[in-house]
């Protein structure tokens, strides 16, 4: 049936890893699950109404332009020119604060269920703006989450105004393990944990370090990716915010991880490794350390190059 007949689609978009150690606000990835999902209908009415949402921990606002779902709809409909009724219901399978991106992943849910309902008049990469409008509402205009959740894959955002992602490629057999501790991390309190100034040499560090980032994905060496996943700016400001942060990170580097630092805000904590079974070696570790610091943990393993949102 052609999507443009359709009363009802349902998506799902998955969490995504952002900053990848030095980039901060500039690399994501996404991962296979978990994820978010959202049930787009048609309805006789004009605009966008949010139904219910399932899971989460209560505190989402059922309001469509306070809710990231909500306003990557609206927004989704306003760049299409097209005005007709959707109500929204939203799956919550993200812990809310966990720094899985769970604000981005709705609205990529979202944005990307409407435009199917409404015969997808745009591409994929056109939905990138209403869901960075949507974070916008809620943590900030970035596209480190939404890109990677709409697209899928490891994305690089060169710049927001105007939109500039490049896509960089994943060297074979990489696979990221995520643990995420039973803690909740505001976005708005890591935010306010970052410096204001930093030194002159901490951004060159940084720098070089994305940048060689960047040759290790299109050259697929492992040993130089290892070497430049440290962040000399951000991630020891954040560290202080999650107990057992620093022993989590050398723990998985200790189990052979490629690399390891703070996903996104917090407090999840990725790491990079060689292949699945290193990648599980390494979430183990690290459950280890949260324990030690007085908090389980869940984790998941997937591989580093994973679709985004699709439909179900």
């Amino acid at each position: 049936m052609n999507a443009a007949h359709r009363n009802r689609v349902r998506v799902f978009a998955p969490a995504t890893v952002a900053n990848l150690g030095p980039g901060f606000d500039i690399l994501g990835l996404a991962l296979l699950q978990p994820g978010d999902t959202v049930t787009a209908t048609l309805t006789a009415g004009r605009g966008v109404t949010i139904k219910a949402i399932h899971g989460g921990d209560g505190s989402l606002p059922l309001e469509a332009e306070a809710n990231t779902a909500g306003v990557a709809a609206l927004r989704t409909l306003a760049r299409a020119g097209i005005d007709v009724g959707i109500e929204l219901e939203i799956e919550k399978a993200l812990p809310v604060g966990s720094g899985l991106g769970g604000s981005a992943a709705s609205a990529a849910a979202a944005a990307y269920a409407v435009n199917l309902l409404v015969g997808s008049p745009l591409r994929k990469t056109e939905l990138v703006g209403p869901c960075i409008d949507a974070e916008g509402a809620v943590a900030g205009r970035h596209a480190d989450n939404v890109a990677p959740a709409l697209l899928g894959g490891l994305i690089l955002v060169r710049s927001i105004d105007p939109l500039d992602l490049i896509r960089l490629p994943v060297p074979e057999g990489l696979t990221i393990a995520v643990v995420t501790p039973n803690f909740r991390l505001e976005t708005r309190a890591a935010r306010e944990a970052l410096p204001r100034e930093v030194p002159i040499q901490h951004m060159v560090r940084n720098a070089a370090n994305v940048a060689a980032l960047t040759c290790a994905c299109f050259s697929g060496d492992l040993a130089l990716l290892s070497r430049c996943l440290e962040d000399h700016v951000v991630t020891p400001a954040r560290a202080k915010l999650i107990p057992g942060c620093n022993a989590v990170i050398a723990a998985a580097l200790s189990a052979g991880a490629l690399g390891s630092s703070i996903s996104g805000s917090g407090p999840s904590i990725f790491a990079l490794c060689r292949s699945e079974r290193s990648a599980g070696d390494a979430a183990r570790a690290m459950e280890a350390a949260f324990r030690s610091a007085g908090l389980e943990s869940t984790c998941s393993v997937s591989p580093a190059d994973c679709p985004g949102a699709r439909e179900l």
